[in-house]
């Protein structure tokens, strides 16, 4: 009987799949711990990695919170920035819904994702407030073009309700319940319909708000 193939070293991932694993390991691990708490050591057992492999990939732990802050940055804005200039959906309902229900989807996929963006601006790099910033020329432009089908010239009136949808969103999104949290397509439906009533009422009996918001 011949004996068993001795068992050969475990494959080593490839970098980027190695880079990706501790991209979001450290995500987990600086969301609960922060930036100045955690260790390399729990990030690298989390990523199933080893402690080298993270040196050599990042250099350093406040490298690696960086790269992580970035990391989360950029998916977010692709995630929730990118559709928003999607015209393809006329109705002003149906292309609303779509954008409310990306940031839910965002969030639930990456929960991860604000604590660490919000743990760098208390460190002094304003992560949440520059996604804001990118996030809002990018809904403000869709709106505009939005009201310029109306032959409306919004004026700031875009920047004023996309920093009031975006308010109420994110409070909706982070807000914490007593018992178990109202269904996500509730909220987003609310949302959608403020969004709705409020547009169509400025349209038609409030125009007098738009003109002193130019």
């Amino acid at each position: 009987m011949s004996s068993p193939a001795p068992r050969g070293r475990p494959r080593k991932l490839p970098i980027g799949e190695q880079r990706a694993r501790v991209l979001a390991s450290a995500a987990g691990v600086f969301a609960v711990h922060g930036a100045q708490a955690a260790t390399i050591e729990q990030i690298a057992r989390r990523a199933g990695v080893s402690r080298q492999a993270v040196y050599e990939q990042f250099g350093d732990r406040a490298t690696l919170f960086t790269q992580v802050v970035a990391d989360i940055e950029e998916r977010a804005f692709e995630a929730i920035g990118a559709p928003a200039l999607d015209l393809s959906q006329p109705e002003l309902r149906s292309w609303a819904r779509a954008n409310y229900a990306n940031m839910f989807a965002f969030v639930a996929a990456n929960p991860d994702a604000f604590p660490v963006l919000r743990e760098a601006e208390r460190l002094g790099d304003p992560a949440v407030t520059r996604l804001r910033a990118r996030l809002a020329g990018v809904y403000t432009e869709a709106s505009r073009q939005r009201w310029a089908r109306h032959g409306v010239d919004s004026g700031r009136a875009d920047k004023a309700l996309v920093t009031l949808f975006f308010a109420m969103t994110e409070a909706l999104v982070q807000a914490s319940w007593d018992g178990e949290p109202p269904d996500a397509d509730a909220l987003i439906d609310l949302l959608t319909e403020f969004t709705v009533g409020g547009v169509v009422r400025l349209r038609t009996a409030a125009a007098d708000v738009m003109e002193r918001l130019r």
